[in-house]
């Protein structure tokens, strides 16, 4: 059980601002993932499906490295590789690119699962309606595995979010980092950090009730 001191909250809202700070950088970083990372891991499900060996054998093998290394070790690949490559991104840009990265990996076996649980039916049906394999993807089969995938990539969203935290360790000024630096500079470590767990939670836990109520409707519709 916490043990708060007498002035923990006056203690709270001193550096509440600061640590809201930190919050909006790790909802940044978390929306830039999704933006970048949903598109690439939607093309990333389509490649691993593709007819041509050489297109579904890279689309894997991508995934499968960005599936098998842990989103700490590719924000250390992206920070300390890009300079090797005359190219040094601010740290933000790097966290960025590493957890979109991460994003695209995980989200494309959610969107390859909702893509191959569309109704066979459907599809046939479009056919018969004359429509070309590319009209058929796009119109059909794209909008149908999205809905599947809704509640599994809303799920992710949460755990990306928490992930964010990982950007600390590249020098991005998210929540964790902040509230590693009061809490350096406080020797009050407790504290804050208790403070910075119920602000991820204000964000993680309204989110988690939204993901099942989404799930338990399309669950219904079906």
């Amino acid at each position: 059980m916490i043990a708060l001191q007498t002035n923990t909250f006056e203690f709270w809202a001193k550096y509440f601002p600061q640590l809201l700070a930190g919050l909006g950088v790790s909802l940044q970083l978390t929306a830039l993932a999704l933006l970048f990372g949903l598109p690439l891991g939607l093309l990333l499900a389509l490649g691993t499906e593709a007819k041509l060996r050489a297109v579904r054998w890279l689309s894997v093998a991508v995934v499968e490295v960005g599936r098998g290394a842990p989103a700490l070790v590719v924000l250390y690949v992206v920070y300390f590789g890009l300079p090797l490559l005359s190219w040094s991104p601010e740290a933000f840009i790097c966290a960025v690119i590493g957890l979109t990265y991460t994003t695209a990996a995980y989200t494309s076996e959610y969107l390859r699962g909702g893509l191959k649980a569309v109704n066979p039916g459907s599809v046939e049906a479009a056919h018969a309606l004359a429509m070309t394999s590319g009209d058929v993807l796009r119109f059909v089969v794209i909008p149908q595995g999205l809905r599947v995938a809704v509640p599994a990539l809303m799920g992710f969203a949460i755990q990306i979010f928490q992930a964010t935290s990982l950007a600390y360790s590249i020098t991005v000024s998210e929540l964790t980092a902040n509230a590693s630096g009061i809490a350096s500079s406080s020797f009050r470590a407790l504290e804050i950090f208790a403070l910075a767990g119920l602000m991820y939670a204000a964000i993680t836990v309204p989110t988690s009730w939204l993901t099942n109520k989404v799930e338990e409707r399309l669950t219904l519709r079906q």
